[in-house]
Formats: C-alpha cells, structure tokens, sequence
C-alpha cells in the first residue's frame, strides 16, 4: 500500500463559534473547498466516508450528506471511534480504492459544541460518577497522574506541551486561540482534574475538515502537482475503560504506530515533523513514547527545552493542534500534515520529507496513525 494512494486536496471552514450552522452545512463548505485544492467535480466522488457528530448522533448521516452535496457514492457511511477516526477513515478509503471499490475518495468531519450542545463532552461516564468520576478531564486526570507517579513526570513537563501548542497556533492566522502561553502563565491557570489546568485541556469547537484521496495513478493522470503521498497508516484499539485496565500508562498507539511505520518502510528517526493528538497534554507526551519517538517514561525529559518547537528536533502540532487551532477532533492535524509535505505551512518545518499523524478516541481507547511523505 505504500505510496499507491495520495491526499489530493483539503479544505475547512473557520473554527470556533459558528451559530445557526448545521453539521451538514458545514461539511458541503469544507468538501466543496477540499474538492476545489484537488481540481476534482464532485460528480467524479465515488467514495464518501464521514465521521458521526459528536454533539448530535443522527441516522444514515452520510447519506444525508451525500443528498446535501448533490452526489450519489458507490461506498460510504458513518464511522466513530472517537478522535481516531479520521486517519482510520482514509486508511479504510485507501483500502477501497486498491480494492476497486471506489476511485475517488471523501473523508470529513463537521461538529458544532461550542454553539449547539456539548452534552457528550461533560456528560457522566458510567456508574462511577456517583463518586465524581465526571466527563473526559477525570479520565485522562487519572492517567496523567499514574504517569508521574510511575516516572516522576511533572506538570511543567505538560506545560511545555501547551506553550508549544501555543505558541505555534498563535502565529496561525486560522486557529481558534491565537494567544501565545508562557510557563508561569501556565502555571497560574486553574486546575480542571487535578493534575490538568484549563491549559492542559483542549478547545471546544464548531468547524469542519475535508480531504479527498485517490490513487496515485489517478493523480499522475490529473497531473496534480501537490498530491501528497501516503506512506503508512494502522490502527490500535485498548476498548476497556480506564477503570478496567491492567496499565495506565500504555495504550494501544505503539500498536498503531508498528503497524504504520512497517508499512512505511521507515522508523521515528525518519520523521521529521508530527502531528500529535492533543486533547490533553498527557497524550502527545504518551504518544511520543509508544511512537519510540523517546524511551517509555522519558516523554517528559523529550518535550522539554524547545525539543517541539519551531526549530527543535521534532516540532509538533505546528498549527496548534488541538490546544491552539480547534478542538475539533483530529482531521486537522491530517490537513496541517498535508501542508507540511506541500512547504505550504505557515509554520513550515524547513526540509521536511516525512510527517507522522496520530488520532486518539474516548479516553485512550482508540488510536490511528498515518505517515505522509513529500507532495
């Protein structure tokens, strides 16, 4: 599979609050854009493959969507598995196309918390919030903590992740927060689940994110300049809750990671750029470790003195990420990778060739990875 699919065109909305728009709208705008970088009519789409709403579950969606765009798809559907759904998306596209099921290929994600409802985000998780075990932040507190119990990782360690993340969304002019965050900044932020502050914790987001993937072969006929190769892409799924689980501190990702990096041909030493799903700071730090990016217990010492930055050895999240550009859940970190390969960022690594991609859904319990090589 390596490099016989590309990601021919990306597209999104703005993010943020965006009142009185639907899901669907917001998708039709970010296809519409996605469609427009590939130089592809929609009604060469055969493919159409959407993550659920977060927010608002609704019935045969895809379906309504592909109404909605005015088009009529071999394949598609609806798929969820939280965060790590989007990169899993294309590997399935990928998939499809060298199977012959479809030739050309959409994948989008729109959802709208931050102007509609945020119920699923803050609701109570299961029979153990009688005992205050309530939304997300509790989850990924717990495993947080366990991580500096078990290898002495410190809140500082976290919050060089959030000045990161910030300090690369604050020179995005498409990013939600542009603010940049210093360490004493972080520091006085006040505590959500002990040990995560409010800057540990990602954004709440309306928007929309879209790619559209074909072969290779297909691309080279269109004579697209800037089809971005896919090299490598795999999945991992831990599926227990966090109370059920043997560990804490390692998740399904390393599985996620092999199964991409072989398929690849390459190993973290070849990376050169990452895109880190970071809907709290724990989990890019974690991730770094399963990728073998650093030893396992080490991410903390990795992150520190400027090591993800602009300029450092491996710059993460060069859009902000989750933290900084949206919360929305993980197909921008795909567009920024995207990005990266064409040297079109804004925060352009400078000669970088090869870009890893991690999606994570629920609380560690999904994961999917995708490495890109050079347009």
């Amino acid at each position: 599979m390596r490099e016989k699919t590309v990601i021919a065109g990306i597209g999104h909305t703005a993010f943020g609050k965006l009142a009185g728009r639907s899901t669907l709208s917001l998708n039709v705008e970010a296809i519409r854009k996605a469609l427009a970088d590939a130089g592809v009519d929609k009604g060469e789409v055969d493919g159409l493959f959407v993550k659920c709403p977060t927010s608002k579950f609704e019935m045969m969606y895809a379906q309504k969507l592909a109404e909605s765009l005015g088009i009529v798809p071999r394949i598609g559907g609806v798929w969820d598995q939280g965060g790590a759904t989007n990169a899993s998306m294309i590997g399935y596209a990928a998939m499809a196309i060298e199977a012959g099921q479809c030739d050309i290929a959409v994948i989008a994600l729109a959802d709208n918390p931050a102007t509609g409802t945020r119920q699923a985000y803050d609701k109570a998780w299961g029979e153990d919030s009688i005992f205050g075990w309530f939304g997300t932040p509790a989850g990924y507190a717990m495993i947080a903590r366990r991580h500096m119990g078990e290898y002495g990782t410190t809140s500082d360690q976290l919050g060089a992740i959030a000045v990161a993340c910030r300090k690369h969304g604050a020179l995005n002019p498409n990013a939600q927060l542009r603010k940049p965050l210093t360490l004493e900044q972080y520091r006085e932020s006040r505590l959500i689940a002990a040990p995560l502050r409010r800057d540990d914790c990602c954004l709440v987001s309306d928007g929309a994110a879209a790619v559209v993937v074909m072969s290779a072969q297909r691309a080279r006929q269109l004579n697209l300049k800037n089809a971005v190769p896919i090299l490598g892409f795999g999945q991992g799924q831990t599926s227990w809750e966090v109370a059920q689980r043997v560990e804490l501190t390692t998740t399904a990702a390393e599985k996620s990671a092999h199964t991409a990096f072989k398929m690849a041909g390459l190993t973290p030493k070849d990376i050169d750029v990452a895109q880190l799903y970071d809907c709290f700071t724990i989990a890019p730090l974690m991730t770094l470790e399963a990728y073998g990016f650093c030893p396992r217990g080490k991410g903390g010492q990795f992150v520190q003195g400027g090591r993800i930055e602009i300029g450092g050895e491996l710059p993460i999240n060069t859009s902000g990420g989750l933290l900084s550009e949206t919360g929305m859940p993980g197909l921008q970190l795909v567009l920024e990778g995207v990005r990266q390969m064409r040297g079109q960022a804004v925060n352009q690594v400078k000669g970088a060739r090869t870009c890893a991609i991690s999606n994570q859904g629920g609380i560690m319990h999904t994961h999917s990875t995708l490495i890109l090589g050079q347009a």
